[in-house]
């Protein structure tokens, strides 16, 4: 086995059960991390846990609404009474909507912000004591629609480019006290929302679905979608020491997807 490159740290994934949430928690096990998994709802979080445990590691799990100051107050708490430190933080909740200024309600754009925004902030707030005394690290789960915006998404949009800014004000901020702060962008990933997004976007069918997302693949230079692992190995390497003089940065894992312009030439043999 190689070096465990995060043995003996703490660390508190939000949205941890599922998607690449649930792929930063796999990669921080493995990396010896011992993992505090919350999310939203009580079986996807044993489920989280109890795949970290059979596999040898240390896990406990916390649910509940991300929008919640008491959810992540009782988090900070667990992850104190159960490992005794907290080193690095990931947040991943989130959920995606659609719709333009005019289709977008304002009950839809308060929502939006309140998971996507407001949760991570109160995250970073409960923890963020705790994350100055062991010097350790915040990675924000952002997206390439922080920086490129598609049609019909401008509540999640604006709540991704906003994740991007809290990194950089509070990598600045942060710096003083030893701890490095990074978004994390990636670009679309096979997770369960996604795979909603492409039964919302099809006929429904397990074909329909497997076809769009095959389909919104082939806008990443490598010619396919994500996994969430793929992204929970990046977060792990921005949260250890081979990261150190890595703060306040834009980190796609986006498969190209930014790096090709669409006007595509045809190929040649």
């Amino acid at each position: 086995m190689g070096v465990l490159r995060h043995e003996g740290k703490v660390v508190i994934v939000t949205g941890g059960s599922t998607g690449i949430g649930r792929g930063a928690v796999e990669a921080f096990a493995a990396e010896g991390a011992a993992v505090v998994v919350h999310g939203l709802t009580q079986a996807p979080v044993e489920s989280a846990v109890a795949q970290v445990l059979g596999a040898g590691g240390r896990a406990v799990g916390i649910w509940g609404d991300v929008a919640s100051e008491d959810v992540h107050r009782r988090t900070v708490a667990l992850a104190l009474s159960e490992f005794g430190r907290i080193d690095h933080l990931v947040t991943s909740a989130g959920i995606q909507t659609y719709g333009d200024a005019e289709t977008t309600t304002p009950e839809d754009f308060d929502r939006v912000y309140a998971v996507n925004v407001r949760g991570v902030f109160l995250a970073v707030h409960a923890a963020i004591a705790e994350i100055r005394r062991t010097q350790g690290t915040i990675t924000l789960i952002s997206s390439v629609q922080g920086v490129a915006a598609q049609n019909n998404v401008v509540g999640y949009a604006m709540t991704k480019g906003a994740l991007n800014a809290m990194a950089r004000a509070l990598a600045v901020d942060e710096a003083r006290h030893g701890v490095r702060v990074n978004s994390l962008l990636p670009g679309s990933i096979d997770t369960p929302m996604l795979r909603q997004a492409a039964a919302d976007w099809s006929d429904g069918s397990p074909e329909g679905i497997e076809r769009t997302i095959a389909n919104w693949g082939t806008a990443h230079a490598l010619g396919r979608v994500g996994q969430p692992l793929e992204v929970g190995k990046v977060a792990c390497f921005l949260a250890s020491s081979e990261a150190s003089f890595v703060t306040g940065a834009e980190i796609r894992a986006d498969g190209g997807m930014l790096a090709r312009i669409p006007a595509a030439l045809p190929e040649k043999d």
